[in-house]
C-alpha cells in the first residue's frame, strides 16, 4: 500500500510538473492581473493579481525570469520563467510600458510611454545610468546587436529615436511615419523595421541614421512583430485590419496573411513551434494559429484588454523557437487606441 501511495504521488507530481510546462502568461492591461493558461486544455488555470496596467514582460538575460511592467504602480512583478509562480518585485522603474535587456544583457531600458521618457539601467542590481525625457509617447524599444544603440519608437510624434547607452545621449532622431510601434533590430544588424500602427505597413530604417529605406503594405494598424526562429521570417499583428502577417524580411514581402479578429496584438510561439498564439485586445480572448495550417484553431477567454503573452519553459536553459536572443492596451480613448 504504501508503495502504490509513493507511485500514485509521483504521478500527480509529474503530471503537475507537465501542466506547468504547457502553460502560458497572458497579462490583462485593464484588469491589474495575469492570467495562467494551459496550452494543452486551452483553458484559464489562475487569474493572478499584479500590480495596475501591466502592458508588456520579457524574459531575463540568464533566461530563469520573467520580468512584467506594471506601469502605472512603477514596478516589475518577477516571475519564475519555468512556472510563473511569484518570485519578488522590484521598485522604483518608473511607468514601464515597455521593457528589454540589451543582447549582452549588461542594459536594461524602459520606454515611459505615459511620462515621456527613456530611462537606461545597469542591468545589474537595475541602477539607474540616465533618464532621458523626451515628447512624443516613447513605446517600443529595439537594440543593435553590439548593444552599443537603442532605438525606441515615439508613436504621438511618429519619430524613431537612437541613443548611445553607454553615454545616454540621443543620436539622432527621425521621422518615420503615423503611430510607430513595434520595432525589431534584423540579424544583419543594418535595417530597423518599424511598424505604422497609424497607417497600413511598416517600413525599413537605417540604423545609422533614421532614413527611411523602404516600405511594405501589410494591413491597417500594423503594430508589433514576433521572430518566427529562422533568422528572416517575422509575424506582424495589424490591429486594426485583424490579420497577422508572415514577413519575408530578405525580400521584403508578405508571403501569408492570418485573419484574427478583434485586434491581434502580441504573439509567442509555443516551444514545439507547431502553435503561435496572439492577444486579442477586444476581445479578451488569446486565439490560437496552427503554423502548418496557417489558421486560428482556437481561441481562450482571459481578462479585460490582454495584452502581453509568454510561453512558460521548464528548461530555463533552452529558448523558445521564436524568443529574440536577449529577452524579447485597453479599450480605449483615441490616444490609447494606438498604444
Amino acid at each position: 500500500m504504501k508503495k502504490l501511495a509513493i507511485v500514485a504521488t509521483a504521478l500527480i507530481l509529474a503530471a503537475g510538473a507537465s501542466a506547468r510546462a504547457e502553460s502560458v502568461i497572458v497579462l490583462n492591461s485593464d484588469e491589474a492581473s495575469y492570467s495562467v493558461l494551459s496550452r494543452t486544455g486551452r483553458t484559464e488555470l489562475q487569474r493572478l493579481p499584479v500590480g495596475r496596467e501591466p502592458h508588456h514582460l520579457i524574459i531575463s538575460p540568464d533566461r530563469k525570469e520573467v520580468f512584467v511592467g506594471s506601469t502605472a504602480t512603477n514596478e516589475l512583478l518577477v516571475l519564475d520563467v519555468r512556472n510563473g509562480e511569484r518570485k519578488r518585485v522590484v521598485r522604483d522603474i518608473i511607468d514601464p510600458y515597455h521593457l528589454a535587456f540589451s543582447p549582452d544583457g549588461k542594459w536594461f531600458v524602459t520606454a515611459a510611454y505615459r511620462l515621456d521618457h527613456v530611462d537606461i539601467f545597469h542591468a545589474d542590481g537595475f541602477r539607474l545610468a540616465g533618464r532621458i525625457f523626451i515628447d512624443g509617447l516613447p513605446s517600443h524599444i529595439a537594440f543593435d546587436s553590439e548593444s552599443k544603440t537603442v532605438f525606441v519608437t515615439l508613436q504621438q510624434s511618429g519619430r524613431v529615436a537612437a541613443f548611445d547607452l553607454a553615454t545616454q545621449t540621443m543620436k539622432w532622431n527621425a521621422p518615420v511615419g503615423n503611430a510607430p510601434a513595434g520595432i525589431i533590430m534584423l540579424p544583419d544588424n543594418k535595417r530597423l523595421l518599424v511598424a505604422l500602427t497609424g497607417e497600413d505597413g511598416i517600413v525599413a530604417v537605417n540604423p545609422e541614421d533614421g532614413a527611411v529605406t523602404g516600405r511594405l503594405q501589410t494591413g491597417k494598424g500594423a503594430h508589433n512583430f514576433w521572430p518566427k526562429g529562422d533568422g528572416r521570417h517575422w509575424f506582424l499583428s495589424n490591429r486594426v485590419e485583424g490579420i497577422v502577417s508572415v514577413l519575408d524580411t530578405k525580400e521584403m514581402r508578405v508571403v501569408a496573411s492570418i485573419r484574427v479578429p478583434g485586434g491581434p496584438d502580441c504573439m509567442d510561439v509555443s516551444l514545439d513551434g507547431k502553435e503561435l498564439w496572439v492577444t486579442q485586445r477586444f476581445l479578451r480572448r488569446v486565439a490560437i494559429i496552427d503554423l502548418d495550417q496557417l489558421k486560428v484553431v482556437g481561441s481562450v477567454p482571459v481578462g479585460k484588454s490582454p495584452h502581453g503573452v509568454f510561453m512558460l519553459r521548464p528548461d530555463a536553459s533552452a529558448p523558445a523557437p521564436g524568443a529574440p536572443a536577449a529577452g524579447p492596451l485597453r479599450a480605449v480613448s483615441a490616444t490609447d487606441e494606438k498604444r
